[in-house]
């Protein structure tokens, strides 16, 4: 049995080795590795695509081996499991308790803020560029907190940049 899986990776020496290094010890041999370097997200971060082949509780190992090295999985077999969303907040982020407005979106299960930009004018209103990334399916949920602060703190919202 093959399984496809796409992983994002710190673009720093010895990553991908560390990734691969597993994936024969628990019984399952590697097919295919596409890694572009060129593809860095905001973050740094790298998508790698792999290919594996084996019975279906050693790739489920794999999974599971990768979960516990904190190795952020974005696609199996084309199911997307983790996605991102980019939001605009202006108003005064930063005198509104800007630690309350991440904890707030931090809080909900699955979801994390993985950067956060702030642009000051002077004395005047601030804005923060949010990179939210959660588990599939929890876009809305997401929005709908953001959009629930934003009414608390009087933020305008530009969503999906």
């Amino acid at each position: 049995m093959k399984m496809n899986l796409v992983l994002e990776l710190q673009d720093i020496p010895g990553q991908l080795v560390s990734v691969l290094s597993p994936i024969s010890s628990l019984g399952t041999n590697l097919v295919t590795v596409i890694h572009k370097r060129e593809d860095k997200n905001e973050r740094g971060l790298i998508p790698v695509q792999i290919t594996l082949e084996g019975e279906q509780n050693n790739l489920n190992a794999v999974i599971s081996k990768l979960n516990e090295m904190q190795i952020t999985i974005l696609e199996v077999d084309g199911v997307i499991l983790r996605e991102k969303l980019t939001t605009i907040l202006i108003g005064h982020v930063i005198d509104t308790n800007v630690k309350d407005t991440m904890d707030k979106i931090n809080g909900l299960t699955g979801v994390s803020i993985v950067d956060f930009e702030v642009k000051l004018a002077g004395e005047l209103e601030s804005s923060a560029k949010l990179v939210v990334e959660s588990d599939f399916g929890m876009k809305k949920k997401v929005l709908n907190k953001i959009q629930e602060i934003a009414l608390e703190k009087n933020f305008l919202v530009v969503s999906e940049v």
